[in-house]
């Protein structure tokens, strides 16, 4: 009995968890957006690691507002996008196109095409910290 007790204590702890991970990644993930991780490397700039990231917006996609914990250089490989950055003009990207985000900088990007646009992306960011969060919305403020 309290082996079983035991073990159902333990598997409604797991189920919880598992719950709380996945509505953290639901949260994360902005609609349309996929990062798929390449590679990870260490960088001269200790606690500082390289992630080489595809990126892809599928068509309707918005990444929403956020921010990462380190500067993001992008190469726009096929479709477009417009990246909006607080405090500067829209700007539209199409293949060929980069553009550096400085840390912590707020910024977000939608695709209006009807392909998805799909880019490389290099951070370079802290170590264990995540490759993106959520930023506020500021739309109420305008």
């Amino acid at each position: 009995m309290g082996h079983a007790k035991h073990r159902a204590t333990w598997v409604k702890r797991a189920a919880a968890a598992s719950l709380l991970a996945t509505a953290g990644l639901l949260y994360a993930q902005p609609s349309g957006l996929t990062r798929t991780v390449l590679t990870r490397a260490d960088v001269s700039v200790a606690g500082r690691e390289a992630v080489v990231a595809r990126v892809e917006l599928a068509p309707g996609g918005r990444a929403g507002r956020h921010t990462h914990p380190g500067d993001e250089i992008s190469y726009v490989l096929e479709g477009e996008a417009d990246l909006l950055i607080d405090g500067q003009p829209p700007r539209h990207l199409k293949p060929g196109d980069s553009f550096v985000i400085p840390a912590g900088v707020v910024h977000a990007a939608h695709n209006l095409g009807a392909v998805p646009a799909r880019l490389v992306g290099v951070f370079v960011v802290e170590k264990g910290q995540p490759l993106a969060s959520p930023a506020p919305d500021n739309s109420s403020s305008k």
